[in-house]
């Protein structure tokens, strides 16, 4: 695999960004081969996007298979059925173009926030590949429709809220298909019109869906897996932040590198916990301050918050990688229904569109980010108190006079707290719908959605434990931390300077609380994050 950076620029899910106007980067996929380099290149920034030729003969008899169903006056769902509950109607022939359209605007029912201009590009990049693949029935036109719409930065506004992640997600997938017939609105070029004017300003004309393509438009995991790759990159950062801010604050707290010793990790046998140990070794090696405190320490453990960083990050690293293999998984599969198997004329309804997998991975994202943000927090709260660090009480000269950190921890404790109720499993739940046709769902989208909010927290309590760290550093001076951390340590004081009295905190916070999310942290030392990810897919 190319290798992928991971640390770019991100925004709230319902934040758009200004349009940069860049150079779109070009790729061609292979439908059902997608990499990792394309799902981030997508997420990332514009791109232009073709497809590898040898996927329009596959495409082609799957929408003839359709025909040659359609001929026999057999009823395939969908085709020529009603949907869901109504599958048992039959539809005329003449009526099977408004059969689709009506689909469409009858499922259009999306609440919400819409969805940033990131995800929709993934929903774009993965709907065409998945139809692509030439088991879905649709005609080419389809699939070169959602790549024009990627391709022309015309992206389908998607409310955030409303789909259950079952029969596909099919209320949002559904405004996403109204761009292709001319109907709602769009983002173009970074503003909001019509779809029709922005249509009409690249010399598309809108579609008119043929028997079975609506229906494989909005069946699928698309969004769903859009969100949840969204919360996998930035999680990914969210580890690596952890690792580096962590071992800063080891520092700054005067704590022992003895817990880190590659002979405690390998009779664990964990991957991840032997990964960020020793990446930890190596961001505290030659530190002056740990070698001041060597000798005469009279303490003979650290609190488990410093102690067990490998223990705790190495399993949230482990989650991340599962769920990366899942969401892959995902991203390359066909997950609409009914499917068409050209070699052998046959249309077999299934469940592909059920997003358990992807519930399931975003369940674990959400474990794994929670228990970043709660193990940062109690980091927070160690080095605020004297007794334990042995730095200034609240991290400032003249205590009592000034507040220093007291009321940052209280903002860290209370965002860690919230991420506790967001980490509870969304995939436990299910609520029948379609008259009880549809009785188990997955309830995907919203496990995959939640986690925007709760990167923000975690990485906001990240950005306060930075500042704690950084703050402890410089009040060990002269005495120095190691060479890798002092540049970390250098980064933040680069945009806040030392807390010397009481001023306007949330600035600072907002500040260290970006450099999170942008992948600061690690920027100086990518080998070593690279290590960290050794075994991912």
């Amino acid at each position: 695999m190319e290798p992928v950076c991971w640390a770019a620029p991100t925004v709230r899910l319902n934040q758009q960004p200004r349009n940069s106007r860049l150079i779109p980067t070009p790729f061609a996929i292979v439908p059902g081969r997608l990499q990792w380099t394309a799902l981030f290149a997508c997420w990332r920034d514009r791109v232009q996007v073709s497809l590898d030729p040898e996927c329009f003969g596959k495409i082609d008899a799957a929408a003839e298979t359709v025909q040659r169903i359609l001929a026999t006056q057999r009823p395939a769902y969908g085709i020529n059925t009603g949907f869901g509950k109504l599958a048992r109607t039959r539809i005329d022939d003449h009526q099977l173009r408004d059969l689709q359209r009506n689909l469409i605007l009858s499922h259009a029912v999306g609440t919400g926030a819409p969805l940033s201009d990131e995800v929709v590009r993934l929903v774009l990049l993965l709907k065409a590949s998945s139809l692509a693949q030439g088991y879905s029935g649709v005609r080419r036109d389809v699939v070169t429709g959602l790549l024009d719409l990627l391709n022309h930065e015309i992206l389908p506004q998607i409310p955030s809220k409303g789909s259950v992640g079952a029969s596909g997600d099919l209320a949002p997938l559904a405004h996403m298909t109204l761009a292709l017939l001319g109907e709602g609105q769009v983002r173009f070029r970074g503003e909001l019109t019509s779809a029709a004017k922005a249509l009409q300003q690249v010399g598309l004309r809108p579609l008119i869906l043929e028997a079975k393509e609506g229906l494989a438009l909005i069946n699928g995991t698309q969004v769903s897996t859009a969100l949840a790759l969204h919360g996998l990159f930035v999680a990914r950062r969210l580890v690596e932040a952890s690792a580096v801010i962590g071992a800063l604050s080891v520092d700054a707290a005067k704590g022992s590198d003895e817990p880190f010793d590659p002979r405690i990790q390998a009779v664990r046998r964990q991957p991840g916990q032997i990964a960020v140990a020793a990446v930890t070794r190596a961001l505290l090696c030659e530190s002056e301050i740990r070698r001041s405190h060597l000798e005469n320490d009279p303490r003979v453990q650290d609190p488990y918050s410093l102690r067990c960083q490998p223990q705790v990050l190495g399993a949230c690293r482990d989650l991340v990688i599962h769920a990366q293999r899942t969401l892959l998984n995902e991203a390359n599969a066909v997950t609409d229904n009914p499917l068409v198997f050209s070699d052998t004329q046959e249309i077999l309804a299934g469940g592909n569109f059920h997003a358990e997998p992807v519930a399931f991975a975003a369940d674990s994202l959400a474990l794994a980010i929670a228990e970043i943000g709660s193990i940062a927090e109690r980091r927070v709260a160690l080095l605020i108190d004297a007794s334990l660090s042995g730095l200034p009480p609240f991290l400032v000269a003249g205590a009592g006079l000034n507040s220093g950190f007291m009321i940052a921890h209280v903002t860290a404790a209370a965002l860690a707290s919230e991420n506790k109720s967001l980490a509870h499993p969304a995939s436990v739940d299910s609520l029948p719908t379609s008259a009880n046709q549809e009785d188990h769902v997955s309830m995907a989208t919203f496990a995959a959605r939640r986690l925007e909010d709760m990167i923000q927290n975690t990485a906001a309590i990240l950005g306060i434990e930075w500042l704690a760290a950084a703050q402890g550093i410089d009040f060990h001076r002269p005495l120095s931390t190691s060479q890798r951390l002092q540049v970390v340590h250098d980064r933040l004081r680069s945009v806040v300077t030392f807390y010397d009295r009481d001023r306007l905190f949330a600035p600072d916070i907002e500040a260290a609380k970006a450099l999170v999310l942008a992948g600061a942290p690690a920027e100086s030392c990518r080998d070593l994050m690279s290590q960290l990810w050794d075994d991912a897919p």
